[in-house]
């Protein structure tokens, strides 16, 4: 398991980098002097750079070895970590969180293929739950550790924190990770390349920048259209290209389509929860950000004691009935986080947080080990870049439907643009998203019984591992 730990340090290291700036972006408009408006440009330059090379990581991977792009990913992402904390200007410091993006889309895609590349089957779910921790503690430990830092030190110490991390993540990935690379590497499907990087940019920086004050809607509408309709093109392009730089035919593979098309209604829901429990924490009940980010760090709790049980689950349940009953439950605890009152008492809150940190992190894991149960090892590569992709617009897209919830309660309370937020006004969102996720359980349900039995530990792999030629005909009905 040192493997999938490694992995997950680098994959925690990216996480936490995406959500604590956010904390820390008064204090930095104040040391640059400019308007915290403005700031939003370094967000979104961020999630540009991650639309832009989360496609083209995996033939990269191939063509160059996994460790050499993984590690030269940590190297990248630490070096735009420095510059971002040295920056003195809004032009340096936008400049800098392009050049994070760019190892932050290599590092969680190609992290992945590493991982699933070096553990067989069986132990697929115990590698899963170690690189779950990192994707659900980074959101809940980014607004405390950023509130501490910004306080008690500089913001520039949000960015310096990622530096020994990276520097002790670029030595042990060069002993312990073997540079795997794929014989046969396809040419790079260059003009996949750029209409899917145009594509997500569209859809993600229209996703951000539709729930964020000081941009107009329209020009958030516009971005989120323009990129579907090139997203739309680039599904033509895939259509008739030998070798596309996202490969669609792995929407062929049953358990490949359930687990990453079927799961991104409950990523949507989970990617809006970051958005609206801060936001309710801290405008509704009037608590501090870093008293909230102390509150919410409960859910990462949770999500640390499931990675000793999803394992065990799995094997005597299997992941047909507990992908679809876990998808209820987990959408039943967003319901229940829309009833909380500044009233409730704090050990309520807590105790709620901390089980649905544990079911979700128990769906992550479960969800991750099934996209790759029934796929060989040539299409990892091809396989990790298609669902880092999904998941990457699945959160995005949470935060614009958390959003567009919370303007469309303001719109339908009397007097509500003139008053603003308050507390009675998230409940309808956080039931959206839990309807939203519970969905997911239709698909879910969908599995045969013995879906992902291998990586389970319920059968042998030769019952349940879907051979490459079979993989590539047409699934019936096409």
């Amino acid at each position: 398991m040192l493997v999938p730990l490694i992995v997950a340090c680098a994959l925690f290291m990216e996480n936490l980098d995406g959500t604590v700036i956010s904390t820390a972006l008064p204090q930095i408009a104040r040391s640059l002097d400019v308007s915290p408006i403005r700031l939003s440009l370094a967000i979104t330059s961020y999630l540009l750079s991650l639309a832009i090379f989360i496609p083209v990581s995996g033939w990269l991977a191939d063509r160059f070895g996994a460790r050499t792009i993984f590690r030269s990913a940590i190297v990248v992402f630490t070096l735009g970590s420095i510059l971002c904390g040295v920056s003195t200007s809004l032009v340096e410091l936008t400049a800098s969180r392009f050049l994070q993006g760019v190892g932050g889309a290599m590092m969680v895609p190609v992290g992945r293929l590493v991982m699933v590349r070096s553990v067989n089957k069986a132990e697929l779910v115990r590698a899963m739950a170690y690189l779950t921790a990192p994707a659900l503690l980074g959101p809940v430990l980014g607004p405390p550790v950023g509130g501490f830092l910004v306080t008690y030190a500089s913001w520039r110490w949000i960015f310096f924190l990622n530096v020994p991390i990276g520097l002790i993540g670029i030595v042990l990935v060069s002993i312990f990770i073997e540079n795997r690379k794929e014989p046969d590497t396809p040419p790079l499907d260059r003009v996949g390349f750029a209409l899917s990087g145009l594509a997500l940019a569209g859809i993600m920086i229209g996703c951000e920048t539709i729930g964020r004050e000081g941009v107009p809607l329209p020009i958030a509408a516009g971005l989120l259209a323009t990129g579907f309709v090139l997203g739309a093109f680039y599904l033509w392009h895939a259509s008739v290209r030998e070798f596309p730089i996202l490969d669609l035919r792995l929407f062929r593979v049953p358990t490949f389509a359930i687990a990453v098309g079927g799961g991104m209604p409950f990523r949507i829901g989970v990617g809006a929860l970051p958005f609206l429990l801060p936001l309710m924490l801290q405008v509704g009940f009037g608590m501090t950000a870093f008293a909230s980010g102390l509150l919410t760090f409960t859910a990462a709790m949770g999500a640390m004691f499931m990675k000793l049980t999803a394992r065990p689950i799995l094997h005597r349940l299997g992941f047909r009935p507990v992908l679809a009953a876990n998808a209820v439950l987990c959408g039943a605890f967003f319901v229940s986080y829309g009833m909380f009152q500044a009233t409730t008492p704090a050990a309520v809150i807590v105790a709620l947080l901390l089980a649905g940190g544990f079911f979700r992190s128990l769906q992550f894991t479960a969800i991750n080990a099934l996209t790759f149960a029934d796929l060989d090892s040539s299409r990892m590569s091809r396989a990790t870049s298609l669902s880092s992709t999904v998941q990457q617009v699945s959160l995005s897209i949470g935060v614009a439907v958390g959003a567009g919830l919370l303007h469309a309660t303001l719109a339908w309370r009397a007097g509500g643009a003139e008053t603003g937020l308050v507390a009675a006004d998230f409940w309808p969102a956080f039931v959206g998203i839990g309807a939203l996720t519970a969905a997911s359980a239709f698909a879910f349900a969908c599995l045969k019984p013995d879906a992902g039995a291998e990586v389970a530990g319920r059968l042998p792999a030769a019952k349940t591992t879907v051979p490459a030629a079979a993989a590539k005909q047409p699934a019936a009905g096409e």
